[in-house]
């Protein structure tokens, strides 16, 4: 566990936490390390909403299904991130979304009951862990209600550009990588493959943007 510290030690959850602590922390905590297999479930929709998870190495996609079947990706969730934490927090007794590894994925799960109540010890971190959990559900919604300024935009062109263009700004460059494939994108804005997919290769044409996969650059305006 201890190769994953400096990883730990990116996550916003520990912030303020020293490495040192970190052993004892996890062990008052009952963190558990779990490896998943690509394309394999860290949880599926309807399991107990009871663990906060930390990705170490890989990458973790959150989906939901609605009643026919059709699935939407809510976000894809990169080592040094927490994912879970607002299902095992609200209280709520079954989880509404799946997590899925997009790639061969290490996992720390905490019980959230752990995190959240002062340990007989009385160690002093419970109230940094709390005061950081707070922080990143509350980032969290911003990142929620930027996905809903994308999804505002009417056509599959507009969401696409909406989303690129976000992506550069946060990256400060024109020229980034993204956490999905073709098929998680169009799923995370809401569209058909074929018709984000035919929009890139128009973007691409204008000279607008270039891309290959996961990569993209802005070309212009």
């Amino acid at each position: 566990m201890e190769h994953f510290f400096e990883v730990l030690l990116t996550c916003p959850l520990f912030a303020g936490i020293r490495r040192e602590e970190l052993t004892s922390m996890l062990d008052c905590l009952g963190g558990k390390t779990v490896e998943i297999s690509k394309g394999a479930p860290v949880f599926l929709e309807g399991d107990p909403a009871q663990f906060v998870g930390v990705v170490l190495s890989g990458a973790i996609q959150i989906l939901r299904d609605d009643y026919y079947g059709n699935r939407s990706v809510m976000t894809a969730v990169e080592p040094g991130e927490l994912f879970g934490e607002a299902f095992s927090c609200a209280g709520i007794k079954t989880l509404p979304v799946s997590a899925i590894a997009l790639k061969n994925s290490t996992v720390l799960l905490l019980d959230c009951k752990h995190v959240l109540t002062v340990c007989p010890k009385a160690c002093q971190f419970h109230n940094q862990l709390v005061n950081n959990l707070l922080r990143v559900m509350a980032r969290k919604n911003l990142a929620l209600s930027q996905k809903i300024q994308v999804m505002s935009h009417k056509t599959t062109k507009e969401k696409l550009m909406a989303y690129l263009l976000d992506q550069a700004k946060r990256k400060q460059s024109p020229e980034f990588v993204i956490p999905y494939d073709r098929q998680a994108l169009a799923d995370y804005l809401g569209v058909e493959r074929s018709a984000m997919s035919a929009e890139i290769s128009k973007l691409k044409k204008a000279g607008i943007i270039d891309s290959k996969g996961s990569w993209f650059r802005i070309q212009r305006p």
